[in-house]
């Protein structure tokens, strides 16, 4: 059996404390960890209203894995989801080549420029001297 990338989504139930979420998030790590899996990236997309009430919740705090491991990391993933009464949906998919190229691809760009792009930059009326001009000849008119 060969490693493959997956991506697994989690909601955990947001009317926990951060501990008890941080809580959840490192077992998650340490299933993936034990498992001979390697983290690739964890995204923390905090709380954020649902679109509907999923067991009495109205809002919901997701986290998202994406892991390089084996295929048996998944039913013990599940395995927890489903005991661990705060998490209220999961979703656990293998990543393509694509749509790991796409991901990379959407990921923002960190560079700053310190320097213009270019050395000619025209000076440009501000907005405000346009402005004044219009009201200026409003009053001639």
């Amino acid at each position: 059996m060969s490693k493959k990338v997956y991506e697994s989504a989690v909601l955990i139930n947001a009317a926990l404390e951060d501990e008890q979420i941080q809580s959840i998030v490192s077992h998650i790590k340490e299933i993936i960890l034990n498992s001979d899996g390697k983290i690739i990236e964890i995204e923390d997309w905090g709380r954020k209203r649902l679109a509907y009430v999923i067991k009495k919740s109205k809002i919901g705090y997701y986290v998202i894995f994406r892991f390089n491991a084996l295929p048996n990391v998944n039913s013990k993933l599940e395995k927890f989801y489903k005991l661990d009464e705060n998490i209220l949906r999961y979703l656990t998919i293998k990543l393509s080549e694509t749509a790991l190229e796409q991901i990379e691809k959407n990921k923002p760009e960190t560079a700053v420029i310190e320097k213009p792009v270019s050395d000619d930059i025209i000076d440009l009326p501000k907005a405000e001297e346009k402005f004044d001009e219009s009201i200026e000849t409003d009053k001639n008119s």
